[in-house]
C-alpha cells in the first residue's frame, strides 16, 4: 500500500517559506531540487528534522531537499495538496539568477534533471539486452530482441528532441517550435543524406553534413538560438499575425541556421571536449581515474554529479561509449559497504534498520543519498572510508580502460552494461570497494560510542 505523503508535503513548503516562496520546484532521483525566491524564508533545520527528510543542501543556487527513493511520491504529492506548479514555468524577474559556474549547473539541471529517470531505465533494459545476448539467451536477430532494442534505445536516438524539449523550458521558448528543431536534425531525410554523403546547399551556401544522432550540444545551442530569435520576432511582427507568422520565421532562420553554422561548430566543440577527457586521462589513467574517483563522493555530496551529464553523453555520441561515470560508478558500491560495515557493526536498532534500508538501494540500484547523508557522512569515518576505496577502484577501472555502452547509474543490477574491454578489471574493483569499504569500516571506521543519542 502506498504511503501517504501529505502531512510532509504540506510542512516541506511551510518551511521553505510557503508556496509563493517556491520560483521553482523539480526532482532527481533522491532530491527535491527547490530554486527559491528568498533563501532567508527557508528553515533549513526544521526540515531536516521532518520525519522523511534525509538532508538539506544547497548547491549551485538550489535548495536541496535530500527524501531518497520516495521522491516522486513526495514530489507528486506537493503538486496535489499545496498551490506549488510542478513545471517550474515563472517570469523572468520571479527567477534568482545565478553567475558563472553555478548559472552553468543550474542551466545543465534544469535540461538534463528531467530526463534522467527515463534514461536510466532505458540504460537498465540496455544492461539486460547486453546480458541476455552474451550468455546466448536472445538472438539479435529475433523479433523480441529488436522491438525491446528499439525501445530502449529510443530516446538516445532521438536525444536531440528529447533536449530541445527540456530546453526549451529552460530558456522559456515555444517547446513546439523547438520540437521541429530537434526533430528536423534527426530527420529521416538528413540522415539519409549523411549516410549516403549526398551534397547539400543552402541558398548555394554548402552545407556540413553532421550525424546528429544521440548528439547533445547541437540541439542545447540551437533552442537558446531560439529563444533569442523569437523574442525579437515577436516584437516586430504585429500582433494579429503574431500566432502563426513567428514560428514560420523562427522555423525558416532557426533550422537553416543550426545545419550551416550551429550544428558544424557545436559539434566540433563537442569531439573537442570529448578528445580533451580522453586525453588528459591517457597521461597516466591510474592516476587520473584514482583523483576523480577521489574527489567524486563529495561531487555526489553536494548534487554537482549531474553536471558531468552532457559530458558523458556526448562521450557516447562520439566514442560509442563511456568511461568518466565507469571510473566513478565504485564509489557507489563503497558507499553501500561503507553503509553495510555500520549496520554489521552497531547494536543500535535504529541505527541498524536506517543503515539496512540505505544499504541494500546503494547495492542494488545505485541510489547512495540515503547511505551518505543518513549514515556514512553522519558518523565521519565510513564516508572517509568510502572515499579512499573509491579513489582506489577508480584507479584500476581506469587502469583497465574499461567503460559503458549505455548510459546506467553504477549497482549490482546494472554491471552487464559495462561488459566488453576492462570488464574484468572493472568487476574487481567493485568487489575491492564494496567488500574494502564495508570490512574497513566494521573494523576501524564506526562503533557505538560515535551514536549521539537525543
Amino acid at each position: 500500500m502506498a504511503k501517504n505523503y501529505e502531512q510532509l508535503a504540506k510542512d516541506i513548503i511551510k518551511n521553505v517559506g510557503g508556496e509563493d516562496n517556491v520560483a521553482s520546484l523539480v526532482h532527481c532521483a533522491t532530491r527535491l531540487r527547490f530554486k527559491l525566491k528568498d533563501r532567508d524564508k527557508a528553515d533549513k533545520k526544521a526540515i531536516e528534522q521532518l520525519h522523511g527528510v534525509i538532508t538539506v543542501v544547497e548547491s549551485a543556487g538550489q535548495f536541496q531537499v535530500v527524501i531518497g527513493n520516495h521522491v516522486a511520491d513526495v514530489y507528486k504529492t506537493i503538486g496535489q495538496v499545496t498551490g506549488v506548479s510542478l513545471e517550474g514555468a515563472v517570469s523572468d524577474d520571479e527567477v534568482p539568477k545565478g553567475k558563472g559556474l553555478n548559472l552553468l549547473i543550474e542551466t545543465i539541471s534544469a535540461i538534463f534533471t528531467p530526463m534522467l529517470g527515463a534514461f536510466s531505465g532505458a540504460g537498465l533494459i540496455k544492461a539486460f539486452l547486453i546480458l541476455a545476448t552474451t550468455l546466448k539467451w536472445m538472438d539479435t536477430k529475433s523479433g523480441t530482441y529488436t522491438i525491446l532494442y528499439s525501445a530502449a534505445d529510443a530516446i538516445f536516438t532521438f536525444l536531440p528532441i528529447v533536449l530541445s524539449i527540456t530546453a526549451a523550458k529552460r530558456f522559456k521558448t515555444n517547446q513546439f517550435v523547438a520540437f521541429c528543431v530537434g526533430a528536423a536534425l534527426v530527420h529521416p531525410n538528413m540522415t539519409a543524406a549523411f549516410s549516403s554523403k549526398t551534397a547539400l546547399t543552402f541558398l548555394g551556401i554548402p552545407v556540413v553534413l553532421v550525424s546528429y544522432t544521440s548528439s547533445v550540444i547541437p540541439a542545447v545551442i540551437a533552442v537558446w538560438v531560439l529563444s533569442k530569435v523569437e523574442k525579437f520576432f515577436a516584437k516586430i511582427v504585429p500582433e494579429i499575425l503574431n500566432r502563426f507568422l513567428v514560428p514560420a520565421l523562427c522555423i525558416v532562420t532557426v533550422i537553416p541556421a543550426t545545419f550551416l553554422v550551429i550544428g558544424p561548430v557545436t559539434d566540433f566543440l563537442g569531439k573537442l571536449l570529448a578528445s580533451g577527457y580522453t586525453s588528459v586521462l591517457a597521461i597516466n589513467p591510474i592516476i587520473a581515474g584514482g583523483v576523480i574517483a577521489l574527489i567524486w563522493p563529495v561531487v555526489v555530496l553536494f548534487g554537482m554529479h549531474w553536471g558531468f551529464v552532457p559530458i558523458v553523453l556526448n562521450n557516447f555520441a562520439v566514442y560509442g561509449r563511456d568511461t568518466l561515470f565507469t571510473i566513478t560508478g565504485p564509489n557507489n558500491f563503497c558507499q553501500a559497504g561503507a553503509c553495510l560495515g555500520v549496520f554489521l557493526k552497531t547494536k543500535d536498532k535504529d541505527l541498524k534498520a536506517i543503515a539496512g534500508s540505505a544499504a541494500v538501494p546503494a547495492f542494488l540500484t545505485g541510489i547512495t543519498e540515503p547511505a551518505i547523508y543518513g549514515v556514512n557522512l553522519k558518523y565521519k569515518r565510513p564516508f572517509i572510508i568510502a572515499c579512499v576505496f573509491s579513489g582506489i577502484a577508480g584507479a584500476i577501472t581506469a587502469g583497465a580502460g574499461a567503460g559503458a555502452s549505455t548510459f546506467v547509474g553504477t549497482s549490482a543490477l546494472t554491471l552487464p552494461a559495462y561488459i566488453g574491454q576492462g570488464f574484468t578489471g572493472f568487476l574487481i574493483a567493485c568487489v575491492i570497494a564494496y567488500v574494502g569499504s564495508a570490512v574497513t569500516t566494521y573494523l576501524f571506521g564506526f562503533n557505538d560510542s560515535m551514536i549521539i543519542k537525543k
